[in-house]
Parts: structure tokens; sequence; C-alpha cells
């Protein structure tokens, strides 16, 4: 587990499909910001794969996320997306381990109730 560089558009694509199986984390990440790097130190906690997008390297994905997705671009920033859509975000101090692992509980605890019912 761990942060997996998101470099083009083609990767985005790729994560957006991979999201109707399980939720997907894109974390977005300024190399010259001192909250990003707060948020980097939360993010490489998490016992989950990471997408990364570091913006200065990659604006047209950071872009094509906002394009896509609906959620206006900060950064550092958390988008979870499932079913091909962000069903939540996070910014700036917002971005914590803990406030993404609780996330990640209640999407994988929601799709365990579809599941039981279908």
């Amino acid at each position: 587990m761990g942060f997996i560089a998101l470099e083009d558009v083609g990767q985005l694509d790729d994560l957006v499909a991979a999201s109707q199986r399980a939720p997907v984390i894109i974390f977005k990440h300024s190399v010259t910001c001192p909250i990003s790097a707060g948020a980097y130190r939360e993010m490489e906690r998490l016992e989950e794969d990471v997408a990364m997008v570091v913006v200065q390297r990659a604006r047209s994905v950071a872009r094509a996320i906002e394009e896509r997705t609906g959620v206006r671009h900060e950064s550092p920033q958390v988008i979870i997306l499932r079913d091909g859509r962000a069903v939540w975000s996070a910014s700036h101090w917002n971005v914590t381990v803990e406030r993404v692992r609780t996330a990640l509980r209640e999407l994988k605890g929601a799709a365990n109730g579809r599941r039981s019912t279908d």
C-alpha cells in the first residue's frame, strides 16, 4: 500500500473505472506548500493505495479531476471516488488519516449494507 503517481488523464480514467469495484482515493499534493507537507505525512500513514497528483507536475490531471468530479480544486485535497463519482472530499487541515479512514469505513459499510439487501 502506498502512493501511486497519477500523472496523466488516462490513469484518471482507469481510477474512475476502478471506483465501480471499490472506493478510490485521490490525493492532490503541492510540493511547495507546508500545509500540503503535513497532509502528505497524514496520507502516508493510510493503509490503502492512494493515487497522488503532484499539482506542479500534473496540472492537466488536477484540472480534469475538478471537471469530472465537480469538486473545486484545492491543494492539499483528498477526494474519494465511488461508482465513478466523488462521494467524499477534504482539503487543507481537514486532510487527516483518521478522517479518511472514517470515510472509507462508512463507504464500505454502506456498500456491504447494499449488497445484503440485493
